[in-house]
C-alpha cells in the first residue's frame, strides 16, 4: 500500500467533500494506487491545498526529489510545490521560505539533473515520520490511519527541513482562467522523480 511503502504518501488536507485530498483509488482491498481529489472548480477561480499530501522516506538512506511532472491530455491549471510548513501557502515565499515550485501549469520547473528536496534517511516504520532524524526518540510524529480515505495522515504542524526531516509536504494549487480549454473533468498523472546514491 502506498501509505506503508518505503517511499510513502500520506494525507493531510481535506477536499471539498470532507475526505482527504489524498485517498486510495478504488477499494482498499484491491488497489495499490492513491489519487488526489481536489474538488470542483469553475472558470476564473483559484485555490490551493497547502498539504494536499506528504511524501515520507522509510529507506535507511537519504532520497532526493529531483523533479515533478504531470501527464494529462488537457491543460492542468495546476501548480505544485514542495515545502516544509504544512499550513503555510507555499506560493508566498515570505510565509514559507522553504518552498520550491516544481510544476507550473504544463511547465516543468526543475530539471531532472537538479535536487529540489532531500528526504533524510528513514527508519522503515510507517507509523511515524520524523522532523529531525538525528533524534528520532523526541522528534517523531505519528502518521495515523484514516479509515475513510484509507491512507495514513498527519495534521502535525512541525516544519520539515530538507536533509534533516524524512518527509516533505506537497502543495497543490489550482488556477482556472476565464477561458479554458474545455469544460468537464480534467485528470492526469503526477510523476514524482526520486533518486539516491544507494544501489
Amino acid at each position: 500500500h502506498p501509505s506503508n511503502a518505503h517511499i510513502r504518501y500520506i494525507g493531510s488536507d481535506n477536499s471539498s467533500d470532507g475526505i482527504r485530498v489524498l485517498r486510495v483509488a478504488g477499494s482498499n482491498n484491491s488497489s495499490i494506487r492513491v489519487k488526489i481529489v481536489i474538488g470542483n472548480f469553475t472558470t476564473n477561480q483559484s485555490g490551493y491545498y497547502s498539504a494536499a499530501f506528504g511524501i515520507v522516506n522509510e529507506e535507511k538512506f537519504p532520497v532526493r526529489i529531483t523533479h515533478i511532472n504531470v501527464s494529462s491530455s488537457n491543460c492542468t491549471y495546476m501548480k505544485i510545490w514542495l515545502h516544509g510548513d504544512r499550513d503555510a501557502n507555499a506560493a508566498d515565499n515570505t510565509s514559507d521560505n522553504s518552498s520550491v515550485l516544481m510544476w507550473n501549469n504544463n511547465t516543468l520547473v526543475n530539471a531532472s539533473n537538479t535536487t529540489a528536496w532531500i528526504l533524510a534517511a528513514g527508519d522503515n516504520n510507517p507509523n511515524n515520520m520524523c522532523y529531525n532524524v538525528s533524534d528520532r526518540t523526541n522528534c517523531s510524529i505519528n502518521t495515523t490511519w484514516d479509515e475513510i480515505a484509507h491512507v495514513r495522515y498527519s495534521l502535525n504542524n512541525t516544519n520539515a527541513v530538507s536533509n534533516v526531516s524524512d518527509f516533505v509536504w506537497v502543495q497543490v494549487g489550482i488556477e482556472i482562467p476565464y477561458i479554458v480549454d474545455r469544460i468537464g473533468l480534467h485528470a492526469g498523472t503526477i510523476w514524482i522523480h526520486l533518486e539516491s546514491d544507494q544501489h
